[in-house]
């Protein structure tokens, strides 16, 4: 059973947060909260995840794809090397947009070369 009154209490106060500068490349940590069915979710007490930032939408907003560490082989599933120490995908199939309210840490960036490649791969699925 999932704790949405839990999420519901973080949100509230993410909504309290001020925008949050950041770069196209950067890698952050983003409350993604709990949501539905096959949605991907955010872990741990603030409901969080590591995020690349793919386009910027102005100071408020931005255009991200979610990371996992899971082995599990996909299609949507792409390879971008180390973040935060640990073998990281981007979940392409979960790309969204995010108000930058939600971003709590910045990690890294991802690297140029990565980041080319996710993007031509992006392009190539819309």
């Amino acid at each position: 059973m999932k704790d949405f009154d839990s999420w519901n209490d973080i949100k509230k106060k993410t909504e309290d947060e001020k925008f949050r500068f950041y770069k196209v490349r950067e890698v952050w940590w983003c409350r993604f909260g709990l949501n539905i069915g096959t949605e991907m979710n955010g872990k741990g007490e603030w409901f969080v995840r590591p995020v690349v930032v793919l386009k910027s939408f102005g100071k408020n907003a931005c255009l991200v794809v979610p990371l996992t560490t899971s082995e599990k082989e996909h299609d949507m599933r792409i390879d971008i090397g180390l973040i935060d120490g640990k073998k990281a995908k981007a979940n392409i199939s979960q790309i969204r947009v995010v108000d930058t309210k939600r971003f709590e840490e910045k990690i890294s960036f991802l690297s140029k070369t990565e980041f080319s490649k996710l993007k031509k791969i992006v392009k190539e699925l819309f």
